[in-house]
Formats: structure tokens, sequence, C-alpha cells
């Protein structure tokens, strides 16, 4: 039952304008309503660490669902918060360990100097040492970003303690909003979507101003001269 559901919850939450899909919505909340408690945190605790592999599935839906649960009685507030906070923030740092001890061996191939060339990866490295808590902390609210800045602060070798805090303290932020919004709101989910729509438009506007600045920055630095940096005949 809980991977339908999951599979479910995942269509959903990539098929477009929430407000549009009101019976889907409610037959969601009465699947997870259905099950055992004990299986719709497992749900959500599922679809927010998905989240830090593929983007595309908003954590956002499964912390909602499971707090309009929440208020109905089916589960508790605190145990959603501490399901999808947990699970977002190790497999965020999942991301990063992998990323650390082997991100850079894969941007040392031929195939990897396409995405970074060893002077970018110095300058991100430097970047990250001098501001890579605050740049993870902000990052983590906004869609796509959140997922990818663990992946380079590991490549960056950003500290473990400052890639860590920044990131649980943002999912806390972000997540405990979420929850309490929908355990509050409860039955009137129409009025907590339509805000997190509005409110996720927005951040999509800035992500999409930061991801502009970053493939800028990309390229100015990919096509400065060829200084002494064992780059000769690596020209992508």
């Amino acid at each position: 039952m809980a991977p339908e559901v999951a599979i479910h919850v995942c269509t959903l939450a990539t098929s477009g304008d929430w407000l549009v899909q009101v019976d889907e919505i409610d037959a969601v909340v009465r699947t997870l309503g259905s099950i055992a408690p004990g299986w719709v945190y497992l749900v959500v605790a599922l679809g927010v660490a998905v989240e830090n592999f593929f983007p595309p599935i908003p954590a956002d839906t499964f912390v909602v669902l499971g707090a309009f649960l929440s208020a109905e009685g089916r589960v508790t507030g605190s145990g959603v918060f501490l399901a999808t906070w947990s699970m977002n923030t190790a497999t965020a740092l999942i991301s990063y360990g992998v990323s650390r001890r082997w991100g850079r061996s894969v941007l040392d191939t031929r195939p990897g100097r396409w995405i970074l060339r060893p002077r970018q990866l110095e300058r991100l490295a430097a970047l990250y040492n001098a501001h890579g808590s605050k740049i993870i902390f902000f990052s983590r609210f906004l869609p796509a970003f959140r997922a990818l800045v663990p992946v380079f602060a590991g490549i960056s070798h950003l500290a473990f303690w400052r890639t860590a805090l920044p990131i649980a303290l943002a999912s806390a932020i972000w997540y405990g909003v979420l929850v309490i919004a929908g355990g509050v709101l409860g039955k009137n989910w129409r009025v907590i979507l339509e805000t997190l729509d509005n409110v996720n438009t927005l951040l999509w506007i800035v992500a999409s101003i930061v991801a502009i600045a970053a493939i800028f920055w990309w390229w100015r630095t990919r096509h400065q001269p060829h200084e002494a940096d064992g780059e000769e005949g690596v020209e992508v």
C-alpha cells in the first residue's frame, strides 16, 4: 500500500497546478488516512528524501499532506515534522558525503571538465570556504538549488559541520512552518495550498535569477585565458 501511495503523491506533485486537482488531493488524503500511522510517516519521509536526488519531486507536497492528517488526529504534527526533517537532512548529507568522496575524481575526467575546469573548481572551493554556510542556508529555501548546493559543498570539501548545521536549520524552519500551517488550517487545505503556490512561484523567480548569475559566472570563468593551470588541450 505505502509504495502505491507514494507514487500517487509523486504524480500529483509533478502534474501541475494544485488548485485544479481538488478530487485528487482529497483522494490522496483519504488514502493516507486509511493506512497505519507508521506507514504515513514512512511515505512522507521517503517523499522528502527523493527531492535531494530528483528535484522535480517537491518535498513540500509530502510535508503538507502529512500536516493535513495531523489536523485530523491521524498522525501527530511533531511526528510528521521529525520524519520529514530528519530524512531530508540525512539524505542531503548523504549527497554531500558522496560528492565529497568522489566528486573531484569525477570532475578530473575529461567529461567532468565539461562541468567545471580545475580553475573553476578552485574558485568554487574558495567561495564555499568563505561563505559556504550562508550559501547552503539560503539555498535550502530555493527550488532545485536545495538539492544541488550540498553536492557542490561536498566537491568543495567544505567541513561537515559547516554543511550540516545550515542544512538542518533551514530544513527545520521551512518544514516547521509548513507543518504548523497545515495543522492549524486543517481541512481548509486550499488556503495553504494557494499560499504555498504563491510562495513557491516567488521562490522560483529568485532561483531563476540566481541560476542566471551562476551561469554567467560559469561562462565568464570558463572563457578566461588559460593561465598555467594544467588545462592546455582541454578546450571544451
